[in-house]
């Protein structure tokens, strides 16, 4: 067990924890175990199936002799023994497409419990990338706290020297408080996140997380390439768990139908077996009765045959059933479409944001840097008596809302493009 106290989290890892100890992931699991046992057991039904069987019944009163087929009114008691197997021989071919759905649904299950891992390893790294932001927000209120520090301690000097008014203090007070506030605020965003990123790894016992967060340099310097839905919709569709899960549900349904059919034709079954029997009404030509053991050898039978059962009419219950399938057929192949259609316009949505973003990111760097050499100027403009508290308080307010909107921009860019690679097929997750 890691000191989560002391050490600084990956990305990787707190994925990795969240994979082991997220709860809502075991359901998922479980259908996945579930699935497996029936695809075991519907190959398993192709066995011959074999039964034994015994009895002891004591007759009272009038009844018919078993040995004999006599009609007796004594008391006695009989003991059978049977061992029966038996055997489809033609079905219809259900035992085979049902095989065949099985592993279909089966295989759907380990797709669907992947997909729900990619699901949790996302939302982990949305709650990652809430505490980078809510850090870069410290980091920005605490440059603007020591900027209005440092000006409140400057206009107090220049009190003390007869330079500014008293009124002077109450402007630059007013404006370090706010910046106070605007620290514990963004502190406070900051615990939040936290508690978002613990909650969804599942971290008990864990109050608080640090975690490693460099920012990416010259994000999008390499991004000369145009990205193109199709192109990204096509390297996903031989990736994306959920479509390989609904095109297994597809054809899982096809193969149901199939089974469906196969129930309107006749059925041929292959029976044997051997039996024996204990009479107490057997006896010996002196009267007595048989022994167990000589019963038991003497009784013994055998029997094989074939069976032929021809559906004629159930109610119609047979077409109802097949009927009904190839409705789940078309509503399995529906689903698969929806979801294709899902899949392509959120790639849509991300090749839109992606290109956007790149321009946003670029104009970001440059609002930044114009934006400080403002701040830059208006603050030695202040410090020499040529601008109010105000106007600084401006420059400075536009300085952090820069600050802020660039932290934004590099954040979702990382985010955008480490999906776009996902849906790629590229490993931004070591997931198995």
């Amino acid at each position: 067990m890691r000191l989560q106290a002391q050490d600084k989290w990956t990305l990787d890892e707190c994925v990795a924890y969240a994979l082991q100890n997220n709860l809502q992931l075991n359901d998922f699991e479980y259908t996945r175990q579930s699935g497996r046992e029936t695809y075991r057991q519907s190959i398993r039904d192709l066995l011959p199936r074999v039964n034994g069987s015994t009895d002891y019944v004591v007759n009272f009163g009038r009844s018919t002799d078993p040995f004999t087929n006599d009609v007796v009114t004594t008391d006695f008691f009989s003991n059978r023994y049977s061992l029966e197997s038996s055997m489809d021989l033609f079905q219809g071919f259900q035992k085979i497409n049902a095989i065949k759905t099985s592993k279909f649904l089966y295989k759907a299950t380990q797709e669907e419990t992947l997909q729900q891992k990619y699901l949790l390893a996302f939302r982990v790294m949305q709650a990652f990338y809430d505490i980078r932001f809510a850090e870069g927000l410290v980091a920005i209120s605490k440059e603007q706290l020591a900027v209005s520090q440092s000006n409140y301690d400057l206009v107090e000097k220049q009190i003390e020297v007869g330079l500014k008014a008293g009124a002077d203090l109450y402007e630059a007070e007013s404006l370090l408080l706010t910046d106070r506030l605007n620290l514990t605020q963004s502190k406070n965003q900051l615990a939040t996140a936290k508690l978002g990123l613990i909650q969804e790894m599942n971290l008990e016992d864990a109050a608080d997380i640090s975690i490693h967060s460099e920012i990416v340099e010259n994000l999008g310097a390499n991004d000369s390439l145009k990205i193109q839905t199709d192109s990204v919709y096509k390297e996903s569709q031989a990736f994306m768990p959920i479509l390989k899960a609904q095109q297994l549900r597809a054809k899982a349904a096809k193969k149901q139908l199939d089974v469906e059919r196969g129930r309107l034709f006749p059925s041929v079954s292959l029976f044997a077996g051997i039996g024996t029997g204990y009479f107490e009404t057997t006896r010996d030509s002196l009267g007595s009765t048989v022994p167990f053991r000589d019963q038991f050898r003497d009784n013994t039978f055998q029997f094989i045959g074939l069976s032929l059962n021809v559906p004629i009419s159930n109610a119609w219950s047979a077409q109802s059933r097949v009927k009904q399938q190839k409705i789940e057929r078309l509503r399995a192949e529906n689903n698969l479409e929806v979801q294709e259609q899902v899949i392509f316009q959120t790639i849509q949505q991300l090749v839109q944001e992606y290109e956007s973003l790149l321009v946003e990111y670029e104009q970001s760097d440059q609002n930044v840097d114009a934006q400080n050499l403002a701040f830059t100027i208006a603050q030695k403009r202040y410090e020499k008596g040529l601008i109010n508290a105000l106007e600084l308080f401006q420059a400075k307010n536009l300085f952090a809302s820069a600050q802020n909107e660039n932290l934004q921009v590099r954040l979702r860019s990382e985010i955008n493009k480490s999906t776009l690679n996902f849906y790629r097929g590229l490993p931004v997750f070591d997931i198995e």
